[in-house]
């Protein structure tokens, strides 16, 4: 018997199980289960698309698991162009789980609804002994106008522009559960300044500036920058990525160096991947650091196939994603 990796599912194991098990057809759904798109789009009216998608929170320190609950879909939501608006939660909890821990997660859940106006409409809670640790599934929606959908999707000569949170979430998660190691080459201030960076973990902020002045958007999520693939796939183009242009924390540099980890396969989300017309990357850039969110160019699509990082002066192929190290340190 074939076993499933850990992580993420393969795009191979997709096609060839999941999408083949997808029910009746509904002329509803504009865009479905496609690899790189984590939103389904669905018709609403005359002038909007419904915009869904659904995340599961696991395996992340107990801070965080109500900001992230409410983050990890809403992300998708907005990089398709929608502000997330209405979520639907699953919290499950072990056992003799405290209600302050309920409440903490639910406070945190709530500043995020209100600060991005996102409302709450439905969900189960409860505790069971099969659970051994907190996990949610949250569901979110959105509308976005159909002549502003945003879809993963580019064109030969669109830039590709990064929002510089590449490997955060990596770096982030170390600080928490692997302290001990970090202790060894980062001071305890270093440390408390990486655990309080999960904030940064959304593209929430991040998609609903750039909306006007893009093509399309993704959320390098688990597998990082590897994501510019499927949007290859997607979009019949190649690309091309220069090293030189990549911008990574300091913190978060000497935390990847330290596990031997180069940046382009690592868990980053709250990483925007931005397909930019070339005529917008200067007002996108611009926009985005106005609103204290620091971003760079880091490469275009091309009319050729190859998918290129150009390192050193030298040019070899784009990593691919063979596994994330998230799963494998932390053990999620």
């Amino acid at each position: 018997m074939k076993e499933l990796l850990p992580g993420k599912l393969r795009n191979e194991v997709l096609r060839e199980i999941v999408f083949q098990n997808l029910g009746v057809e509904d002329t509803a759904v504009v865009h479905g289960p496609r690899e790189g798109f984590d939103s389904a789009v669905l018709e609403y009216d005359a002038g909007h698309y419904l915009i869904v998608a659904t995340d599961p929170t696991l395996g992340v320190p107990r801070e965080t698991f109500g900001f992230f609950t409410y983050h990890f879909a809403s992300s998708d939501v907005a990089v398709f162009g929608a502000r997330p608006r209405w979520l639907v939660v699953d919290l499950l909890f072990p056992s003799g789980t405290g209600e302050d821990f309920l409440e903490a997660v639910m406070r945190d859940i709530n500043n995020e609804c209100r600060r991005y106006g996102s409302t709450v409409i439905g969900g189960h809670t409860g505790a069971y002994p099969s659970v051994s640790k907190p996990t949610a599934t949250t569901t979110a929606m959105g509308l976005v106008k159909k002549e502003e959908l945003k879809i993963p999707v580019a064109r030969p000569g669109d830039k590709i522009v990064v929002t510089a949170k590449v490997g955060l979430e990596f770096a982030v998660s170390a600080a928490y559960f692997r302290e001990d190691e970090l202790r060894k080459f980062l001071s305890f201030r270093e440390i408390e300044r990486l655990k309080k960076l999960y904030r940064f973990e959304t593209v929430v902020p991040d998609a609903l500036t750039a909306r006007p002045f893009v093509r399309g958007m993704h959320d390098a999520t688990e597998g990082g920058l590897t994501a510019l693939h499927e949007i290859a796939g997607n979009s019949g183009v190649g690309f091309r990525v220069y090293a030189d242009r990549l911008w990574i924390d300091l913190l978060v540099r000497k935390v990847l160096d330290f596990y031997g980890l180069e940046p382009w396969s690592v868990s980053s989300s709250g990483t925007l991947i931005a397909i930019t017309p070339p005529e917008n990357v200067g007002s996108l850039i611009a926009e985005l650091n106005k609103n204290g969110i620091m971003a760079f160019e880091l490469g275009e699509f091309t009319e050729e196939k190859e998918r290129i990082l150009v390192e050193n002066g030298e040019e070899r192929p784009f990593p691919e994603f063979e596994g994330d190290p998230y799963v494998r340190l932390y053990g999620v």
